[in-house]
């Protein structure tokens, strides 16, 4: 099977970190994650020493650059980028071991669900996996599966703090080898559970919209992470 590099951005993750991690457990020994922090100030960076992660620093507050320096220093033929909150199931992967195997055009992504039992969540997951699938934008919560020949010759992430998935799926000549896997990943309710889910739906939305009009995203991220 060809070498496998997990890549994980983080920010003063230590309370969810350790889940994923725990979820990573399964890959074969000779697969490796990459942890990119950008100055976590809690035990962020102690607990993927913990796991055995390989730990990489960035002097930015800055996502796009982050995926970028874990791509940059992976050893692996596919290169599995994962946000910290979210969660595998079981058997993951095992069910996605013949993507190692198959033609390496492909860009896969999973299916989007949300780690909270709230039934308010199961209406939001349709539209966004609809979206996903036949308007070919997946975001970077959905996890992104792409061979490292195929992200270089995409030039990979920009040095972006944040829209930088959508900006690479944006550039991609092929949209239609983007594929959506049979299989969840779960994602962390946190960001809506800070106010209404459809309110917090109207804001990615606006930002979305904001971004793709040309707004720098320097004003957009002081938005965005406003408390």
């Amino acid at each position: 099977m060809s070498k496998i590099s997990i890549i994980i951005p983080t920010i003063n993750e230590a309370n969810n970190l350790p889940l994923l991690l725990s979820d990573l457990l399964i890959i074969p020994k000779e697969a490796e994650i990459l942890i990119v922090d950008c100055g976590s100030e809690d035990k962020t960076i102690d607990i993927g020493n913990i796991y055995g992660a390989k730990v990489y620093k960035s002097k930015e507050r800055n996502r796009g650059l982050q995926l970028d320096i874990g791509a940059k220093n992976s050893k692996g033929d596919w290169l599995i980028f994962l946000h910290a909150d979210t969660r595998l199931t079981n058997k993951w992967f095992t069910k996605i071991k013949s993507v190692f195997k198959g033609d390496k055009k492909y860009i896969y992504y999973f299916k989007f669900k949300i780690n909270n039992k709230k039934i308010i969540y199961r209406f939001l997951e349709p539209i966004v996996n609809f979206r996903s699938k036949y308007f070919k934008e997946p975001y970077g919560d959905q996890g992104l599966i792409i061979h490292r020949s195929i992200y270089f010759k995409n030039n990979g992430f920009r040095n972006i703090a944040l829209m930088e998935d959508l900006d690479f799926i944006r550039r991609l000549k092929k949209k239609k080898d983007l594929k959506q896997l049979n299989l969840p990943i779960f994602t962390s309710s946190r960001k809506w559970e800070k106010t209404n889910v459809f309110l917090q739906a109207f804001k990615n939305w606006n930002f979305r919209r904001r971004w793709l009009n040309g707004e720098s995203t320097k004003s957009i991220y002081s938005d965005y992470y406003k408390k």
